[in-house]
Formats: structure tokens, C-alpha cells, sequence
């Protein structure tokens, strides 16, 4: 995954049967940045891998940028920032 702007994250993934839909193995989910997450809804496969929705990235300046392979692809989806507000007593 890659930050592409303050507002986003390119997520290059497995392809599937829709063009907006990847299916992504659920540890890369440990390189987002910090305090971030995904703005899109993460279905479990079951297989270790959630399946996303978004946006297809098909404008050729940032595809040449990816190292896609056959069966992959990616799409846009958004960041949103997370506040820790801290554990809650345990009185």
C-alpha cells in the first residue's frame, strides 16, 4: 500500500471479478502509517485475506509507477486518521 496524497492509499492487490474489488492478505495491513486506516469496508474471506472496494487506477502515469503482476491490481480508497484516546480503567 502507498500513501498517495494526505486523502488516500493505492492498494495494489489481487485482482477478482470486479474491476473496483481486490482481495488483500490481512497482514500488509501492518505497513499503513501510523494512526491511519483504510476508509473502505474489509470483507474476511475466510482465507486470510479481506476483500476491498474502490476506486481502479487506470491512469498510466502511477500504473508505470506499480510493479503489477498478472493477477494483480490496483485501486484508490481512502485514509482516515485514528485517535487513541487512551485504555479505560480497570478499577
Amino acid at each position: 500500500m502507498l500513501a498517495n496524497d494526505p486523502g488516500g492509499y493505492v492498494v495494489q492487490a489481487w485482482k477478482t471479478d470486479r474491476t473496483d474489488t481486490v482481495e488483500l492478505p490481512h497482514l500488509l495491513l501492518g505497513f499503513l502509517e501510523p494512526d491511519t486506516f483504510i476508509g473502505a469496508t474489509l470483507t474476511d474471506t475466510g482465507r486470510g485475506t479481506f476483500r476491498l472496494t474502490g476506486r481502479p487506477i487506470t491512469d498510466d502515469e502511477t500504473l508505470s509507477q506499480l510493479d503489477l503482476a498478472d493477477d494483480e491490481t490496483a485501486i484508490e480508497v481512502p485514509k482516515l486518521e485514528r485517535t487513541f484516546y487512551g485504555a479505560a480503567s480497570t478499577r
